[in-house]
C-alpha cells in the first residue's frame, strides 16, 4: 500500500520547511533509514529520513518552501498505482477547508452598467462620467513662424510657453533667442517627455530561518516591555589574567570566554534574572544555560551552553567554538539550541562600542558586549588609561526590575574587574 510523506515538524517553532535537495529520484528502491531529502528548517538543514520500505514512486514538492504535512513524496511497491491513494489523501484535505470555512463566495453578477458587479441581490450603479470639455483647435493652437518653431523644437522649447513679439503675439525667430538666452531651456522634447529610469535593486528569497528571526523577534519586541541598563567596566585585571592563562600554551582563552563565565557566575547570585515570564507565573530557573548568539549567513542563532556555571574556561572555549562551526555549517541540532535561560550577544571584535540587544525568548534579559578600549580617567589625581567595556543588558520588565538588574550588573562587574575570584 502507497505511504504519503509528508513534511515533519522539526522543530517546536517550524511552520514551513524548505526543500533543498532530493538525495533519491523517482524510481529509486527506498529502504528504512535512507535519507530522501535534505530539508532546510527555521534553524538548520535537516536530513528527511525514510521509515519505510519500496519505491520512490513520487516527489510532491521538487525544490522550495512547503508548509507543514504537506504532501511531499510518495513510497509504495514498484508500479503501484499510487494516483488514487495521492487523490484521496488530497481530496481530503480539501473536503476539511471546505468544512472549516463554512460560507461560501458570494456570487457575482455582472450588470450593464460597464460591468459593475452585483453582490447578494444588490446592484451597485456607477455614474456615467461627463464627457470632458471640447477644446477648439483655434483656441489650442499658438501662432508661430515656421522658423521658430524649428528652433523652439531643437532646443526642446515649450512653444504654448514662449511670448510672442510678432503681429497679434505671433511668435517668431527672436523670441526662442531671447528665450534661450534667459536659460529657460530644458533638453530637447524627447529627454523632457522621457519619464525618470527606475531604481535598481536586487531581491533575495527569505529564508526560512530569516523568517523565523523576523516573526520571533517582533513578538519579542512588542510583547516584552524592554528596559536597558548600560555599565563601563574596567577590562584591566581581566586583560592581565588572560595573558597569564595563554602564556602557559595550551588553550587560548578569549574575552568572550571570561564574559560567559563572569555571567555564568553571576546569575548563580542572582537567580531572579535567570528567569522567564510564562504569562500566569514566572519560572524561577535552577540551571544556567547559557545562548552565545553566533552570526551566520542567513542571520543568526544561539546555540546553549548547559550548566555554564559548571564549566572551566577551557570547556567553556572549546564548547563555544564547537558550537559555533556547528552554526555556520547548519549542523546544529534543534536540541542544542533550546533550553537557554540567558543570552549573551557579543560585538566586541567588530570595533562596536556598545549596543542595544532584542530579548531571546523565554530569557528575562539578554547582554549585549562592547568592544575593550582604552579610556583615559582621573584616578587619585593621576590620569590613567585602562582598558573599559561596555555593557547594556536589556530586561523584560515583567520579570526584572531596574535594582533587580543592577545588582546582576554589580556582580558581573565584580568579577570581571577580580577574575580571581569567580576562578576560584
Amino acid at each position: 500500500m502507497a505511504e504519503i510523506i509528508r513534511m515533519p515538524r522539526l522543530s517546536d517553532t517550524m511552520e514551513e520547511g524548505n526543500i533543498v535537495a532530493w538525495l533519491k529520484k523517482e524510481g529509486d528502491k527506498v529502504s528504512p533509514g535512507d535519507i530522501l531529502a535534505e530539508v532546510e528548517t527555521d534553524k538548520a538543514t535537516m536530513e528527511l529520513e525514510s521509515f519505510h520500505e519500496g519505491y520512490l514512486l513520487h516527489i510532491g514538492v521538487k525544490q522550495g518552501p512547503a508548509p507543514v504535512n504537506a504532501i511531499l513524496a510518495v513510497i509504495g511497491a514498484k508500479d503501484e498505482d499510487y494516483k488514487a491513494a495521492l487523490a484521496k489523501e488530497s481530496g481530503t484535505v480539501t473536503a476539511d477547508k471546505k468544512e472549516s470555512s463554512g460560507t461560501e463566495s458570494p456570487k457575482v453578477e455582472k450588470t450593464e452598467n460597464a460591468g459593475t458587479p452585483k453582490t447578494n441581490g444588490e446592484v451597485a450603479t456607477t455614474k456615467p462620467l461627463a464627457p470632458a470639455p471640447e477644446i477648439s483647435d483655434t483656441e489650442n493652437r499658438t501662432k508661430t513662424s515656421p522658423l521658430a518653431r524649428s528652433m523652439a523644437a531643437k532646443e526642446g522649447i515649450d512653444i504654448r510657453t514662449v511670448t510672442g513679439s510678432g503681429d497679434g503675439g505671433r511668435v517668431v525667430k527672436r523670441d526662442i533667442e531671447n528665450f534661450v538666452s534667459s536659460g529657460n531651456t530644458g533638453g530637447t522634447t524627447e529627454q523632457k517627455a522621457k519619464a525618470p529610469s527606475a531604481p535598481q535593486y536586487g531581491e533575495v528569497p527569505v529564508s526560512q530561518m530569516r523568517k523565523t528571526i523576523a516573526r520571533r523577534l517582533v513578538e519579542s519586541k512588542f510583547s516584552a516591555p524592554h528596559f536597558y541598563l548600560t555599565m563601563k567596566i574596567n577590562m584591566d585585571r581581566s586583560t592581565e589574567a588572560r595573558k597569564q592563562i595563554n602564556d602557559q600554551g595550551g588553550t587560548k582563552i578569549s574575552f568572550n570566554d571570561l564574559v560567559v563565565k563572569a555571567c555564568a557566575v553571576a546569575l548563580r547570585h542572582h537567580p531572579a534574572v535567570n528567569s522567564s515570564w510564562l504569562g500566569d507565573k514566572i519560572r524561577i530557573n535552577q540551571d544556567i544555560n547559557i545562548g552565545v548568539a553566533v552570526a551566520v549567513e542567513d542571520g543568526l542563532l544561539v546555540p546553549v551552553l548547559f550548566a555554564a556555571d559548571q564549566m572551566g574556561l577551557n570547556e567553556i572555549n572549546s564548547q563555544v567554538n564547537t558550537l559555533a562551526d556547528k552554526a555556520r555549517n547548519k549542523k546544529l541540532q534543534p536540541q542544542e539550541m533550546q533550553g537557554n535561560t540567558f543570552t549573551i550577544s557579543n560585538l566586541g571584535m567588530f570595533g562596536i562600542d556598545e549596543f542595544t540587544a532584542i530579548i531571546n525568548p523565554p530569557d528575562a534579559a539578554i547582554l549585549a558586549i562592547g568592544t575593550i578600549a582604552d579610556e583615559l580617567s582621573l584616578v587619585e589625581g593621576q590620569v590613567k588609561s585602562s582598558k573599559i567595556m561596555k555593557v547594556t543588558m536589556s530586561c523584560d520588565h515583567r520579570v526584572v526590575d531596574g535594582a533587580t538588574g543592577a545588582k546582576f550588573l554589580q556582580t558581573f562587574k565584580q568579577f570581571l574587574e577580580n577574575p580571581l575570584a569567580m576562578l576560584l
